[in-house]
């Protein structure tokens, strides 16, 4: 099939579908300026200060970086990379794309950003594989409650990569409070909020007569 033809037949999917299934991983985020942090060259680009520590990306999305230098750790998940980046254009088309679909739209997502949310996806037609920034839960889980994050603003030394105010707390041991995101070797990870996007997921797409996966 030549070039042409096929995205004729895209086009043609796209059109005759009831419903669009948005699958999307790092790749999505990088034009809109998010490092992917393949090898450490372009995590310690994205974080210079955690060069001179050494660490590399597996070791900061790590629960034991909380217990073994926190503020460090969420001076790591504090920077404001991810909250202040802007989705790119190509969130705008895919949003126009099931516009006219009968059933609409619905996203899986292994990103933890929330650029889906932030460019006009419907939180409830988003499934967050591996958790989502604007979470937090207990580092212990001492609990499987999971509350925004809205109310908490880090405030961080970037020179140094290190949080320098308050971290939040867990309101339930006040111990301390971590992202809701799947990390390493993560045996704590809440998933009650993941679970529920997976089964709005699958009885949506229990609905769909001729689906088109992009």
């Amino acid at each position: 099939m030549s070039e042409v033809s096929a995205l004729k037949q895209a086009a043609a999917w796209i059109r005759d579908a009831d419903g669009m299934l948005i699958t999307a991983g790092a790749g999505m985020g990088v034009d809109s300026g998010l490092p992917d942090f393949r090898g450490p060259e372009g995590f310690w680009r994205a974080y210079p200060a955690l060069r001179r520590h050494g660490y590399s990306f597996e070791e900061m999305a790590n629960p034991d970086g909380f217990a073994r230098h926190p503020r460090l750790t969420w001076g790591f998940y504090g920077h404001p990379l991810y909250r202040a980046t802007l989705p790119h254009d190509g969130f705008r088309i895919l949003l126009q794309w099931p516009s006219r679909m009968k059933s609409g739209a619905f996203v899986f997502t292994s990103n933890v950003d929330g650029q889906f949310q932030r460019a006009g996806f419907a939180a409830e037609r988003v499934a967050e594989c591996h958790g989502a920034i604007d979470s937090l839960q207990c580092v212990e889980a001492c609990t499987d409650e999971i509350w925004s994050a809205h109310g908490f603003v880090p405030i961080g030394d970037e020179s140094r990569c290190e949080l320098t105010n308050a971290m939040p707390v867990c309101p339930h041991c006040e111990r301390l409070a971590r992202l809701n995101i799947l990390m390493f070797g993560d045996w704590n990870w809440v998933d009650r909020q993941s679970e529920q996007q997976a089964r709005r997921l699958e009885a949506w797409l229990g609905r769909m007569a001729r689906l088109v996966v992009v």
